[in-house]
């Protein structure tokens, strides 16, 4: 897509995660929803496509709390594409969860799980030479992490899905005998994990290619940490602050605030930057090329944690006690830019940012973000409102971590908040008008890409809310009704687009100078 003539000044996309998708199975995956959705994007104008982090999820189905930085969900594997490609007999999915209703991750697991571990048996069993030959270069290319990944998995099950530091002490501390013996005695368990990655990355290719003929790009997401109880950590414990048992001895999180009193604990295990500066950032320049495979752009959360991260003794209860300490984010994207060249990062910059963080994330020319429903408060909010944005911005009315616009405005606004929002756009007199109103005051912006979550394109109220952080269930299960995308939605968004000079369209006398390639995907550039 880079050698296109499209003036990527002024763009648009949708915020939409891939397990919100009405795919048969119980949750959304790479199947025929998705493609129906990118039909649908492309009928809306559309140019984006943000998805959240596609890893395996542990404990609570959190994108955000992943088995693995580099690996992908296998929940995601679409079965109808299975059976299409042969690995599986039609009559071996019938009777599963439909296509309705909440993402059910705990039906999933029990009754689609086995069905994908059965279709890669059935690869190994009786795959084509050209097909093998397909997955060994994929095994090849991704050595770095895809057989420890693999052998996590397994380890992982034999041990009662314990977290890998409850494991016997050889298989928690990798010892060569334990090693061997797994691999010994597990052998066809952990190819048909390798093989599990591998329907998922044809799948993802498939799809991403599909968004690509529709002039589609898919901006993924990036979190800083990873989990403690993951293949990163238990392959690679010498990169986190660990004490000598491979317990962490901080960790991170934010510190209290005006939400919070006693901040917020996420428990993450710390890395030692200055041993990962001495290595010339590989695991973060591993991690970034696996990303970089998987999406075109990349949102990078909790992007102050590059300039300063705040450090928490892993034994308190609250983030109160942590401290800040400086992180080496010149250094690293220094190398990332070195690597890969034009860094196609966004920089999610909300929350309390200081002026070091501004001046990082401005050095490499990195958007930041702004979320108008913040806007609306007290003045020092004003810097989510369209007259304070810079063109290198990306504006949201709401984020996945948001209440829907319907849903903020019925429950979550103050008289205050309303006031405001009706001087600073107009009169509301039915609470449905808010959502097209700030849709459309996002989309007239200067900011160089608007992106709306489907829930607001939809007009959907708070039961369509992806996540309330720090809440304890009912996260990440929304899913969008099959009939809901309907034609009349496409059309308002695509005229909008074309009124806002989102829809990619060049006049052909532009000037040349004029027309700017957005962020080129390194991929593409590196092979």
């Amino acid at each position: 897509m880079s050698g296109e003539a499209v003036n990527e000044q002024r763009l648009s996309g949708i915020l939409l995660h891939v397990t919100s998708l009405p795919s048969y199975g119980g949750v959304g995956d790479f199947g025929p929803a998705a493609y129906a959705f990118v039909n649908f994007l492309s009928a809306a104008k559309q140019r984006l496509w943000q998805v959240l982090p596609l890893s395996p999820t542990g404990y609570g189905s959190s994108p955000y709390s992943a088995l693995s930085a580099f690996a992908g969900n296998p929940l995601l594997i679409s079965l109808e594409r299975l059976v299409d490609d042969g690995w599986l007999a039609a009559g071996r999915i019938a009777g599963l969860p439909g296509h309705d209703g909440p993402a059910d991750f705990g039906a999933a697991t029990e009754k689609k799980l086995p069905l994908i571990e059965e279709a890669a048996a059935n690869f190994l069993d009786r795959g084509s030479d050209e097909a093998k030959a397909r997955f060994q270069h994929f095994s090849k290319s991704n050595i770095s992490w895809l057989a420890d990944y693999a052998m996590f998995n397994v380890l992982r099950r034999r041990f009662n899905y314990q977290s890998w530091n409850h494991w016997p002490e050889p298989y928690a501390r990798r010892k060569d005998e334990a090693m061997t013996e797994t691999l010994n005695q597990h052998g066809r368990e952990l190819a048909i994990e390798q093989v599990i990655q591998f329907f998922f990355n044809e799948q993802w290719c498939a799809l991403r290619s599909y968004c690509a003929e529709k002039k589609i790009r898919i901006l993924g997401d990036v979190a800083i940490f990873v989990s403690y109880d993951s293949a990163d950590v238990w392959t690679h414990p010498e990169i986190f602050e660990l004490d000598s048992e491979g317990k962490p001895l901080r960790v991170s999180g934010v510190p209290p605030d005006y939400f919070s009193v006693t901040g917020q604990r996420w428990g993450n295990p710390l890395y030692k930057w200055r041993l990962l500066e001495k290595q010339g950032f590989d695991w973060w320049v591993a991690r970034v090329r696996r990303s970089l495979e998987l999406y075109d752009m990349i949102r990078l959360d909790h992007f102050r944690g590059f300039e300063a991260y705040w450090s928490i003794p892993a034994e308190e209860d609250t983030a109160v006690n942590g401290v800040w300490v400086k992180a080496p984010g010149h250094a690293l994207f220094d190398r990332l830019k070195q690597v890969f060249g034009d860094l196609p990062f966004i920089a999610e910059d909300l929350g309390l940012i200081t002026r070091e963080v501004d001046e990082l994330r401005e050095h490499f020319n990195m958007p930041g973000m702004r979320v108008m429903q913040f806007g609306f408060g007290d003045r020092g909010g004003h810097i989510h409102l369209p007259q304070s944005f810079v063109p290198n911005t990306v504006v949201y009315t709401g984020t996945h971590d948001n209440n829907t616009t319907l849903g903020w405005w019925n429950e979550d606004t103050a008289e205050h908040e309303r006031r405001n929002l009706q001087t600073y756009l107009q009169p509301i007199h039915h609470p449905a008008e808010v959502v097209w109103a700030m849709i459309r005051a996002a989309a007239r912006s200067v900011a160089h890409i608007c992106i709306i979550p489907l829930q607001d394109v939809l007009h959907l109220g708070s039961e369509a809310r992806m996540n309330t952080p720090a809440a304890g269930e009912g996260n990440w299960t929304w899913r969008y009704n099959p009939d809901a995308l309907h034609p009349d939605f496409a059309r308002q968004m695509a005229e909008l687009m074309e009124m806002t000079d989102r829809d990619g369209y060049v006049h052909p006398k532009a000037d040349a100078d004029l027309i700017v390639p957005l962020l080129v995907s390194p991929a593409a550039e590196h092979g």
